[in-house]
């Protein structure tokens, strides 16, 4: 087996390298960002900035993918159990990602406090079926189409990426643990940090 690998494509397992990890974790946050951007401007909101600080990743989303990938193949060839399995993994890393930024870093990007069958304003009915419906329409179409391509990209290319990557996350930390607060994560106050 290589290095990175995880378990035996005969047996029905996936072999999955860092490699191809760490682009479908930078994808999916890219994805996430797009996601929030067009719900901010089809609903008027004006939230905080969910992303790191340079970079237009929203790290919660790249997570969620990341566990949703990482359920058993027999899942993800199944709608149905992929809407089930894959809302419900994708609202506990939302509830877990809430809970983490709350009480590590002093901040709440999100407060589903008002909305139908929330659990302490970090996850909520409305949205969970949103992340199913999501995952199940939409990951197997994409997993496919860019599979292929993150596959590719030259260990060198993603070296790189994670550098810059892991530089901009310890600032987008460091500034939020500061000042508690993630609007200081807004492009327009690049110049204030």
């Amino acid at each position: 087996m290589k290095p990175g690998s995880f378990g035996d494509p005969r047996k029905g397992e996936r072999r999955v390298s860092f490699v191809v990890w760490f682009w479908n974790f930078v994808w999916y946050s890219f994805c996430g960002f797009l996601l929030e951007t067009a719900y901010a401007r089809l609903t008027g909101a004006r939230g905080s900035r969910k992303c790191l600080r340079v970079l237009p990743l929203c790290p919660v989303y790249g997570a969620g993918a990341l566990a949703i990938l990482a359920l058993p193949v027999g899942v993800q060839g199944r709608p149905w159990a992929l809407f089930l399995l894959g809302g419900l993994v994708a609202t506990g890393v939302e509830y877990a990602w809430a809970a983490l930024c709350q009480r590590g870093l002093g901040v709440r990007f999100w407060d589903y406090a008002g909305l139908p069958g929330n659990i302490k304003g970090r996850v909520c009915l409305p949205f969970s079926l949103a992340w199913s419906l999501l995952v199940a329409a939409g990951l197997p179409v994409i997993q496919a189409a860019i599979a292929p391509a993150l596959a590719a990209v030259p260990p060198t290319a993603t070296y790189a990426a994670l550098l810059v990557f892991t530089a901009d996350t310890v600032v987008s930390l460091q500034l939020l643990r500061r000042a508690g607060d993630p609007a200081v994560l807004s492009l327009g106050n690049l110049r204030a940090a």
